[in-house]
């Protein structure tokens, strides 16, 4: 196991070690200490994964039309918001 950190990693790369870690974890051939290890390494890639689609979904925008039919930005969470609540 690689002391690095997780947090510090692109999206791609620490997806792909995320499933490597995963697929190490389905063998059931690891031991319980480098399972417990795996498994730790497996939760830092996730947060890390979860943080950058976090980062990411904050700064896509929608463009949409409002009632006068002018386009206007929109961040896709404000409009994400939107359609909760009118449902």
């Amino acid at each position: 196991m690689t002391t690095e950190d997780p947090e510090n990693k692109k999206f791609e790369i620490a997806l792909q070690e995320l499933e490597a870690v995963v697929e190490q974890l389905q063998s059931g051939e690891l031991s319980l200490d480098d399972a417990l290890g795996a498994f730790e390494k497996g939760v830092g890639l996730a947060k890390c994964c979860n943080q950058r689609l976090t980062e990411a979904e904050s700064r896509v925008e929608l463009l949409m039309r409002d009632r006068a039919g002018n386009f206007q930005l929109k961040a896709l969470l404000a409009q994400t918001d939107e359609e909760d609540s009118e449902n």
